[in-house]
């Protein structure tokens, strides 16, 4: 793609865009065309894992299911997916093109452990691999209609997450801390990256909390977004996962914590 420049005093001048940054601008348009009937794309993020990331992705989506939206769960962690274990979802994904989601509960997901014939086997992809498995995800699924699709996003600031960024219409990131002051300086990390890309900030949530909401606040003053709400340390929501069971499913008191917290993003 050629476009034109004047020079001060000099006739114009052709400049050339380079080639990968043509072939994502084809890519982003073609996944634009096939996601369009999906309304609200939202990651849920952290620059280091083990903050509770998936657990909120997971209880976020099945929440706004409770609510009567049509929800989509994405497993966009490649190389080291959960989500399955999450949800005690055993089954492969169906093969061929296009790639069918399984619905569970009324959601549909997609992860890469759908793929794979043992959990504990280990997913060893270079970059360039991983990011054709999210691009296939992407162009190749049949998501169908829906009002949110909720994206559990690798963690990191490098390849994985930037091609999400890149490449999907978000309607923002949901930034998930817990209370100390390191896992609230790599979730900053997260937003910034987020931010200086041009994708917003839909708010925070300081997952293990003990209600002080000290990691979420320092998250939020830093990035200059709204707290959305905190879960409570409870050993009872570790356990859900474990079992593969839905803690929002199956406890009223979380599953009050995080309607909570989807008010606020439903309402932004």
């Amino acid at each position: 793609m050629d476009t034109e420049q004047g020079l001060e005093g000099g006739a114009p001048h052709k400049m050339t865009m380079h080639p990968s940054m043509l072939k994502v601008i084809e890519q982003k348009k073609r996944i634009r065309e096939k996601l369009a009937r999906i309304k609200n794309k939202i990651g849920i993020y952290s620059a280091k894992g083990g903050v509770g990331k998936t657990t909120t992705a997971v209880n976020i989506a099945y929440t706004l299911k409770g609510m009567g939206y049509k929800v989509g769960l994405l497993d966009a962690d490649i190389d080291c997916p959960n989500i399955s274990m999450f949800l005690g979802i055993n089954a492969a994904a169906p093969d061929g093109y296009p790639i069918m989601p399984i619905e569970k509960d009324g959601v549909k997901v997609l992860s890469t452990s759908m793929f794979v014939d043992d959990s504990k086997k280990p997913i060893i992809w270079r970059g360039p691999m991983v990011g054709k498995m999210i691009s296939e995800f992407l162009e190749n699924a049949e998501w169908g209609e829906l009002d949110y699709l909720i994206i559990d996003m690798p963690p990191g600031t490098s390849d994985s997450p930037l091609s999400i960024i890149q490449l999907l219409d978000l309607k923002g990131f949901v930034i998930v801390t817990t209370p100390q002051h390191i896992p609230a300086i790599n979730a900053i990390r997260s937003g910034m990256m987020a931010k200086r890309l041009g994708v917003a900030i839909l708010g925070v949530v300081e997952n293990m909390s003990d209600g002080n909401i000290k990691g979420g606040r320092e998250v939020a003053e830093a990035l200059g977004c709204d707290v959305l709400g905190f879960i409570k340390l409870d050993p009872s929501l570790s356990g859900f996962s474990d079992l593969g069971r839905i803690a929002v499913l199956e406890d009223e008191k979380i599953k009050k914590e995080y309607i909570n917290i989807v008010d606020r993003i439903v309402g932004d």
